[in-house]
């Protein structure tokens, strides 16, 4: 009994040495990979303090000179060549008329999201609990969306929202509701599904309407999937360029996207030092954003693909 006892605590050991040097692996394996996908966002950060002769001659250094060959002083005074300071980011401020194009940018997310996390949530409750042919159709209908490709619709979208006037900060919101329902959906109703019914029963028994058991029960439990699909869409609808361009007036209202093309000069010329310093401005918030809510992603996606 002990020898076994013994063997059993070796093979402990032993299996526990190969987890952490696998474990050890993975982690540089992965620290490699994230220094991949941050090495673009260094580079563009970079090149938005830069002139923008240096852009094109020496887009990934920070110096006209070499350090290990001028010395010290040289390598100085090539950096001092290289950077502008914030004259870019002052530029791009004024010519993209980037305070009023983040303030609508802010607007149509903030309110988008707000939106399709109501009404989906509240479809995707309505699916799972009332079982029929129309939700059943609805369920497909919300998955055959996320199918089609959006060039298929892209011109009968803009010529309807032109005959509904849709063309502002506040109509686009029902666009994005459509063109975003569909993850939310599927999403919300995998969630929905692992949710017991007992819970919603207890809440009716003890006097809560249909609406008050969703607000007060449902939808406080849906946390991990909410916080998914509110990062999922933010991301989406901040950085997304194709539909404001196709519905809104862009004569009145610019987004940042949109706003970024007016840097375009005459002749297909134009400054890309500003254009660098307005995309890190147009970074920075969704970046602060994700990395305050990113807990929740894995969260999220387990609870609504998995559980259901």
């Amino acid at each position: 009994m002990a020898k076994a006892k013994k063997l059993n605590k070796a093979a402990q050991e032993v299996s526990t040495v190969r987890r952490a040097r696998h474990g050890g692996l993975l982690t540089v394996i992965f620290t490699i990979i994230s220094l991949i996908w941050i090495y673009p966002l260094v580079v563009v950060t970079l090149n938005s303090f830069k002139k923008k002769a240096f852009i094109f001659k020496n887009p990934f250094g920070i110096s006209r000179y070499s350090l290990f060959s001028d010395g010290a002083e040289k390598w100085e005074k090539g950096i001092k060549q290289v950077f502008f300071g914030m004259r870019n980011y002052v530029n791009a401020w004024n010519k993209t008329g980037f305070p009023r194009a983040f303030v609508f940018s802010l607007f149509i997310t903030v309110f988008s999201v707000i939106v399709i996390i109501l009404c989906t949530s509240m479809a995707a409750w309505y699916i799972v609990r009332v079982k029929s042919k129309f939700t059943s159709l609805f369920y497909i209908l919300c998955l055959f969306s996320m199918i089609v490709p959006f060039q298929m619709v892209m011109f009968t979208l803009s010529k309807f929202a032109n005959i509904l006037h849709l063309g502002n900060p506040v109509g686009i919101i029902v666009v994005y509701l459509g063109f975003g329902a569909g993850l939310a959906v599927f999403m919300f109703t995998g969630f929905v599904k692992s949710i017991s019914l007992e819970i919603e029963e207890a809440a009716m028994i003890d006097g809560c309407s249909p609406v008050q058991t969703f607000f007060k029960v449902v939808l406080p439990i849906m946390k991990p999937t909410v916080m998914t699909v509110t990062i999922l869409e933010s991301m989406w609808i901040w950085n997304d360029y194709l539909l404001p361009a196709l519905v809104l007036n862009i004569n009145k209202y610019k987004t940042i996207p949109i706003a970024v093309q007016y840097l375009k000069q005459s002749h297909g010329n134009i400054d890309w030092g500003a254009m660098m310093a307005v995309l890190v401005m147009a970074i920075i918030p969704i970046v602060i954003f994700y990395a305050f809510a990113q807990k929740y992603i894995i969260e999220g996606v387990l609870a609504g693909a998995v559980k259901g």
